[in-house]
């Protein structure tokens, strides 16, 4: 197993409360930037410029980044942000370094692809959530690929083995949000938007740094 395998089955272990704190720490994962709505912490008017920042850096409109999030808060997690955030806190403990963390699909659109159907158009939680990792090597914990080695099929009903590291994550977060959560991971994004969502617009949840902190040796 590589070094970048065992690290990130630890920090999986770790959001299901298996590892200790101490091996947290040693295990040298840096903490995720999350993209919360500027009025989501003490410091709210530090926050809003920190995610527009962060959206200016991956040629994302940071009003049009606003404004999805709020379309997500609402209809993804009832219009309550603590509920966003705790699904964003789960999302960056099992997130390795070096990895950024989107969202697409109807919660995003406010639609089903391709017609006018609205999210949850039968019923709460009967619209899923589409979350995808991009970069480091995430792919390599998928075993099952739209395109091989670049981009993976989504951990899903559709799917359900198409990443077992991933699977208890999975489970906690459909838990989290009552509907089903789907990941995926490409190692482009640029090329994944191009390829598989065909330009639709996402929403940046998470970028997690690169540690500055060397690799012990194997």
């Amino acid at each position: 197993m590589t070094l970048f395998k065992r690290h990130t089955l630890q920090r999986i272990r770790e959001s299901q409360g298996i590892q200790h704190a101490q091996e947290t720490i040693s295990s040298g994962f840096t903490p995720a930037l999350r993209c919360r709505m500027p009025d989501e912490s003490n410091d709210g008017a530090a926050e809003g410029r920190d995610v527009d920042l962060e959206a200016q850096a991956k040629g994302l409109d940071p009003e049009t980044q606003r404004e999805i999030r709020e379309r997500v808060t609402k209809l993804a997690f009832g219009g309550d942000p603590g509920r966003f955030e705790e699904f964003l806190n789960v999302l960056g403990e099992a997130t390795p370094d070096g990895v950024d963390v989107i969202l697409r699909g109807s919660a995003v659109t406010g639609h089903k692809w391709g017609s006018d159907e609205p999210f949850d158009a039968d019923g709460p939680g009967t619209s899923d959530l589409d979350v995808t990792f991009v970069g480091n090597d995430m792919v390599t914990l998928f075993r099952e690929f739209h395109i091989p080695g670049i981009h993976s099929v989504p951990l899903s009903e559709e799917h359900p083995f198409a990443s077992p590291p991933l699977a208890p994550l999975r489970k906690r977060l459909c838990a989290m949000t009552n509907r089903a959560v789907n990941l995926q991971a490409t190692t482009s994004l640029v090329q994944y938007l191009r390829d598989v969502t065909m330009d639709q617009p996402y929403l940046l949840l998470l970028k997690k740094p690169e540690s500055d902190k060397p690799e012990p040796e194997s």
